[in-house]
């Protein structure tokens, strides 16, 4: 093992506590555009926006205090971050890599209403904290929006350092 990645004594288990807690990574998505769903700066991750879809499929459509419960969006949003995490898992080959989430955009797709989309993001945000600790905790911006890809109820976009 490299010796950065040694000095970090904290190994994670991501796939392991996933799987304590029924989920699973998806199958890891395609863009659907002329974009890249990562980009590499230094040790700096920036991931693109990625809706709720799971293997494919959008998970949960609508607005979230209409259509959908604010239970709904928040189930959505950890969709999000499965999907971020395949993506990471795939370019990354594993988890331990990772030193910190520094930052979560979270988009909800609901009426101008609506006042809960903190609660709805906090779906990517606990989930995160239970899979990665400390290093999980992050910065984060959640607005509600008019709409989204597919009328998908959710997308959060990521910001990850890596170990350098």
């Amino acid at each position: 093992m490299d010796e950065k990645l040694k000095a970090h004594t904290h190994v994670l288990d991501v796939e392991g506590i996933l799987n304590s807690k029924g989920l699973s990574l998806p199958n890891t998505p395609k863009p659907s555009g002329n974009y890249l769903f990562l980009n590499q700066v230094g040790n700096v991750i920036y991931m693109s926006g990625i809706t709720c879809k799971f293997n494919g499929e959008i998970a949960y459509k609508g607005k979230v205090g209409k259509d959908l419960t604010i239970q709904e969006g928040y189930e959505a949003a950890r969709i999000t971050t499965l999907n971020h995490l395949s993506i990471l898992k795939d370019y990354l080959g594993d988890f331990n890599k990772i030193d910190k989430i520094v930052k979560i955009t979270g988009y909800v797709n609901c009426e101008p209403t609506f006042t809960q989309v903190p609660d709805v993001i906090n779906g990517t945000s606990d989930l995160l904290v239970e899979l990665f600790g400390d290093k999980g905790k992050h910065a984060r911006c959640a607005v509600g929006v008019a709409s989204l890809p597919g009328n998908a109820a959710v997308e959060t976009d990521m910001i990850v350092l890596l170990i350098d």
